[in-house]
Formats: C-alpha cells, structure tokens, sequence
C-alpha cells in the first residue's frame, strides 16, 4: 500500500503532531506500508524556516528512511486573520502542486487537521491520484477556534463548517485523536466512519531505568528542590496563569520549584507577570526555551511532578493533551487540572494521577503541597503510570491496530 501522510507540521520541527505522525510513519513504514511525507518548509514554533531550507520552493529529504517532499509557505507577520489565512491557503496552494508533480501512485491520503483548510488540498490530490481520503482530526476545527474566540469572522467560519463536513463525507474513515471527538463527529454525522487514533508513546524510549540526568545540577537546582514541570505549548489554552499564582500562594515553601518549558504565544505575556513577581522576591518560577525531543526523557527525569493543565471549557472534555503520555512512561506523577476524558482515563481509571479542577488555584495548591511532602505517593502514583501507559497507549500496538484497521477500508470498492 501507498500512504501518502498531508501535514503542515513535521520532524525537524518540535511538537506533538509532529512527532506523532513521525512515530506512525515510522511504525507503518516497518508494517510493509509505503510511506511519504508532503508537508511544509520547518518553521514552528518559532515561526522562522529553518536553516538550510530558507528560500527554497521544494525540498526533498529521507527521514529514516522515509521520503518527505516540502513545499513553500507563507510566514505571517502578525495574527491578524488575514495573515493566518495566507499562512494557511500558501501551504494550501504548494502542496497540491507539489503533491501533484512531485509525487507518485498512491492508495490513500492521511490528511492531518488542523489546520482544517488543507483539507482543500487533500481533496484535490485524492481526485487526481483516485486515492482514498483519511482525515486525522486532532482538534475539532472550526468549533474549538471559535469557541476559545480565536476565529470570530462569520464567512470564515462558514466556510470551515462547509469544509469540514465535505471532508467528513469524502473520507472512508475519520480518525480522531480522543473517544471525544469521534463521538461529536459521529453525533453530528451519523454516517461517517470514525476511529479512535490515539497518541501514545514510545516505552522503550522513555524508559526511566536507562535514562540518565544532569539536567536538575546543569541549571542550579538543588537535590532537595521538588521540580514540578510544564513542558509543552505555551497558550491560550493552557491557562498557565495558574501555575504563577500556585507558586505566589506557595512562596515561603522554598523547596518547591515551578518550571515552564516551551513556546507559545502566551510565553512573553506569563513572562512579564513573573518579572513582577520577582520584584517581589518570588523566585520559585523558571521559564527555559522549547528542546528537541532528544532532550525531553532527560528533563522529564530531573523533574519530580507534571502539571497538565487546561482552561475549564466544555470544548476541552474531550481533549488528552499529549504531554500525559511521555510523563507517565518515566514514572512521573501528574497533577492534571483537565476535564472530562482525560479525567477518566488517567484519574480514574489508570489512578495514576491527581485530578485538580481546572482554573481553580487552591485546588492545585493542595494538590502541589501533598506531592511534595509525600515522596511514597509520587512514587506509586508513577509506578502505576508507566503500567498503565504500557498497557493501553503504547505506539508499537497502536499502529498495528490502525494497520489492520486502514489496510480494511482502503482495500474495500
């Protein structure tokens, strides 16, 4: 089979769709599927081409053996809604011409959304290659833009709800990263196939017991100190207000640090607030630069807690930020201020995390003051992470299901 993966965001780049398509690619690529990648020039998040591809239209390169085409996009210079339509209809436009000339046969696409409008690319490329459409839906767009306030402008918003029901319909199977989307998708289109495409994680690459870390010395922490760490996007939807006023109300306990690791357009916004704290003597909060994912096991290993949190929001019920998964596999416990499905499967299921209400700051404080007092529950709760993420989300076991499950909808007339 010829699987054509349609993405905007890819290996060099940092993230978690990136990785998870990287880490699918690479698992069906060993399944006997022939994998290719069209995807984008590097640039998040940063927002900047990376070097060595600067100027180019088209780019071909192997990842581990697997081809990757890159097409030129446009970089917005603001975040006005004009900018992030350029920025979406370039990539938009340059991969339906690469993906037309560039790229052989192929049996089925897997088109990554967001960002929904590549979808448009998508459905060109599946009428020119008479290839089957799958589309990955790991946030439900338009509906989470507009109700986080992101997209407010009626005819985009139209247009987006046009598009993501044609796209629905024109798929042979629609994947989604949680049990939520795929039940919000199957109650607005009864008819559409949908499947449960979870992100996962790789046990044997974060494996506490050879993982090795001086990443707690390197940056001045003392061994006593209880790390409590938040690696990922720095965003609106985060809310990670929270983790700075924790940290005011948890000053005179000196042994507890916060750290905030990563990039987002929230970033500079929690960085001026900390600055006033620090007047203040508050010295309890450090913010570090996004990492490649070679560094990840290491400082997930030198910290002590994870801290996931998410903006109370019905629209993030569904939601399982990806982070869990990785923090789990080393054994770390997790204080998860998130809703709904995310909820369940860590907290009450996999009990294997402390749940606090999102946006509700005395509940994680208390939440932070039991873990850092209690070395034996940070223990147990870790112990039975690693278990439970074993179990249920590892990647090898994942994409077999999801071989088996797309070998029987391509193949079907």
């Amino acid at each position: 089979m010829n699987l054509l993966i349609l993405t905007q965001y890819f290996p060099p780049e940092v993230g978690a769709p990136q990785n998870r398509l990287f880490e699918l690619a690479v698992r069906l690529k060993k399944l006997g599927v022939n994998v290719t990648v069209l995807t984008a020039m590097p640039n998040y998040p940063q927002m900047k081409i990376y070097e060595g591809y600067i100027g180019k239209k088209y780019h071909y390169e192997e990842i581990e053996g697997i081809p990757v085409h890159r097409a030129s996009i446009y970089l917005p210079k603001s975040k006005s809604i004009i900018q992030r339509l350029l920025n979406y209809f370039s990539f938009v436009y340059s991969s339906a011409i690469v993906g037309k000339n560039k790229i052989g046969d192929v049996d089925a696409i897997l088109c990554e959304s967001p960002p929904l409008f590549l979808g448009y690319s998508a459905l060109y490329l599946k009428r020119k290659k008479k290839a089957k459409l799958i589309f990955n839906v790991s946030d439900l767009w338009p509906e989470s833009a507009e109700k986080l306030g992101v997209v407010t402008n009626k005819w985009m918003l139209k247009l987006a709800y046009n598009l993501e029901a044609k796209l629905y319909q024109k798929s042979v199977l629609v994947t989604g990263q949680t049990q939520g989307i795929c039940k919000s998708i199957n109650q607005r289109f009864p008819s559409v196939n949908t499947y449960w495409l979870p992100n996962g994680v790789d046990v044997s690459y974060y494996n506490p017991t050879t993982v090795t870390s001086n990443w707690r010395t390197d940056n001045g922490f003392l061994q006593n100190d209880i790390l409590f760490l938040y690696a990922g996007i720095i965003g609106l939807a985060q809310g990670l207000e929270i983790i700075l006023s924790a940290a005011e109300k948890l000053k005179d306990q000196t042994h507890i640090k916060f750290i905030l690791l990563g990039s987002g357009p929230e970033k500079e916004k929690l960085q001026a607030i900390q600055a006033i704290q620090a007047t203040k003597q508050l010295n309890n909060v450090h913010f570090f630069d996004a990492v490649s994912k070679n560094q990840m096991p290491q400082i997930v290993m030198a910290s002590d807690v994870s801290i996931i949190p998410l903006r109370k929001l019905e629209l993030f019920l569904g939601a399982i930020p990806s982070k869990i998964f990785e923090n789990l596999a080393m054994e770390k416990p997790i204080i998860l201020a998130v809703d709904g499905e995310a909820r369940e499967l860590f907290v009450n299921q996999g009990n294997c995390a402390l749940y606090s209400e999102p946006e509700n700051v005395d509940d994680l404080v208390k939440n932070v003051e039991l873990l850092s007092n209690d070395a034996n529950l940070r223990l147990q709760l870790g112990k039975r992470g690693r278990n439970y993420v074993e179990q249920n989300f590892n990647r090898n076991t994942i994409a077999q299901n999801f071989y088996s499950t797309l070998v029987n909808h391509v193949n079907k007339a």
